[in-house]
């Protein structure tokens, strides 16, 4: 029997899955732990029986040639737990993939956790009731989400999210532009995205767009995440026979945001970390073209960056399909660059939102799943 179950589905749920286990083992030091997960989670403590990578993938065209790796996945891990009986299980973000697994789990008497609720607010309203047969705990990282969970009865508590507790409220450009060894003039952070499908959708807008940007800013220098080295090897094929000064790093997202003026980011959770980090931003994003028909069809909001979304207002730029285009990029770009007072009233945006999601996050989702890993006397 192990005591927690746990699937993350990428990069992202990997890292919010490391912090609230680390508070878990505060009180549960000899937590057993298993699951789908990543590099993070398991430095933690969690047994990986599949790697989180095996769920990055996004998309209707891009899932169906998965597909059948993923059923085979989840029907392996569903009946994995059956057997184990893990006192909960607690699936990260990933919706798609869990929600089947969380109904057969609570199905078979296992209490289900989920965090990170999917953004029923933007698209797919209807998987509510998919919800409800899933879940019997729903965990939610922005405010507005709780009451739509309280009135379709399904149990929720607001954590806030984790990124905001680790994330200073005052970041130290300075440090970390000496660490990353940057000469003075402007930065701009690249980030096309964690999941190779993205930085191959998105490297070379992104650094076509630099290439613009370097023809005001001569001094102008770039710097480029990389989640892993498949990543880096996609982006130093998509620079190739582009003049750009890049400075392409293992890793180190916070450290490029920190260090930036402004950032090109792919839309998704790191345009809620560039938030955090006070960065002025244009968010991008391109899909095959019949996954863009198929989602604006269910889109119920205009914004599609998480910023955006807080703000209830278009407070930074969204480039997306036939928009995503190298010129708009770089001309927003150097639109943020130009205006030092419009910079100035994002980063009192920016600020207000970080203050309203440092929660403690990882403290209060220990604080709800207690009641499952405590023994009954």
């Amino acid at each position: 029997m192990i005591d927690l179950g746990v699937v993350a589905g990428e990069v992202s749920g990997d890292l919010l899955g490391a912090h609230f286990i680390a508070a878990l083992r505060q009180n549960h030091p000899d937590l057993r732990a298993a699951g789908i997960a990543g590099p993070r989670m398991a430095e933690a403590g969690v047994r990986a029986i599949y790697p989180s990578e095996k769920l990055a993938v996004n998309g209707y065209v891009e899932v169906l040639s998965h597909l059948p790796e993923l059923l085979w996945i989840r029907s392996r891990i569903t009946r994995y737990f059956q057997r184990e009986r893990p006192r909960v299980f607690v699936g990260i973000d990933a919706p798609d993939f869990n929600f089947t697994l969380e109904a057969r789990l609570k199905q078979a008497g296992i209490p289900t956790v989920h965090f990170v609720s999917p953004s029923i607010w933007a698209w797919r309203p209807e998987r509510i009731y998919r919800i409800r047969q899933a879940v019997s705990h729903m965990l939610v990282i922005f405010p507005f989400e709780a009451q739509i969970y309280h009135d379709a009865g399904i149990p929720v508590s607001y954590v806030g999210h984790p990124l905001a507790d680790v994330i200073p409220l005052e970041p130290d450009s300075v440090t970390a532009r000496t660490q990353l060894g940057l000469a003075p003039g402007p930065v701009i952070a690249l980030l096309p995205g964690s999941r190779l499908s993205e930085v191959t959708r998105h490297a070379r807008l992104m650094l076509e767009a630099a290439a613009r940007i370097r023809r005001r800013h001569a001094d102008a220098q770039f710097v480029l995440p990389a989640a892993n080295e498949a990543a880096a090897r996609l982006v130093r094929q998509a620079g190739q026979g582009l003049e750009v000064p890049l400075h392409l790093l293992a890793g180190q997202s916070h450290a490029a945001l920190a260090a930036c003026d402004v950032a090109l980011v792919a839309s998704g959770t790191a345009t809620l970390e560039a938030a955090l980090f006070k960065k002025p931003m244009v968010i991008t994003y391109r899909v095959p073209a019949l996954t863009a028909r198929l989602m604006r069809k269910k889109a119920l909001l205009p914004w599609i960056g998480l910023p955006n979304i807080l703000a209830r207002d278009f407070v930074v730029p969204e480039r997306v399909q036939e928009n995503a285009t190298p010129d708009n990029l770089a001309h927003d770009a150097l639109a943020w660059l130009d205006d030092a007072p419009r910079r100035a009233a994002v980063i009192e945006t920016f600020r207000t939102l970080h203050l309203s999601l440092r929660q403690n996050a990882s403290a209060r989702i220990a604080e709800a799943l207690e009641s499952y890993l405590v023994e009954a006397p």
